[in-house]
């Protein structure tokens, strides 16, 4: 599966998405992602089994607890945890995936490739945060100069 940059398009146009991995340690990059979509106005379903709340947010236990009208997962948990947390969100009929750097896996990849998904992987979500900024805008510069961002 091969990201393109509509599916990276229609994963954030709606600003309404579930993201699993989240933390409360300030430092993990589950949290500093959370704070990023939040601080941009997206209206964020955190999940993690261990933590009842973040930043005055429910948190949520697994997929299966997310309301119905979520569509869209952005999964940054860690590698041993993805590719049941997908199989749990295509169960609950979710259609728009972003598997975060690091997060994927052959696993999780082969088992989404036959699903009537949408999928972006390979792609780290803070370059496509308009506006990007810092390091993220860097990297995101260095890409399209070598002809190496989705198209």
């Amino acid at each position: 599966m091969k990201t393109s940059k509509q599916y990276i398009n229609q994963f954030l146009e709606p600003k309404k998405l579930a993201l699993a991995g989240v933390s409360r340690d300030p430092k993990k990059f589950g949290n500093m992602v959370y704070k990023e979509l939040k601080d941009r106005g997206f209206e964020v379903y955190p999940i993690n089994p261990n933590i009842d709340q973040i930043n005055g947010d429910k948190c949520f236990k697994a997929v299966n607890d997310l309301p119905a009208e979520v569509r869209h997962l952005l999964v940054i948990t860690p590698k041993i945890q993805t590719l049941d947390t997908v199989r749990e969100a295509v169960a609950k009929g979710i259609e728009n995936f972003w598997i975060q750097q690091y997060s994927e896996t052959k696993e999780a990849l082969d088992f989404l490739k036959d699903k009537p998904v949408k999928l972006v992987t390979r792609e780290c979500i803070f370059m496509w945060l308009e506006p990007v900024k810092g390091i993220h805008k860097f990297h995101r510069t260095v890409r399209k100069l070598f002809g190496l961002l989705p198209k």
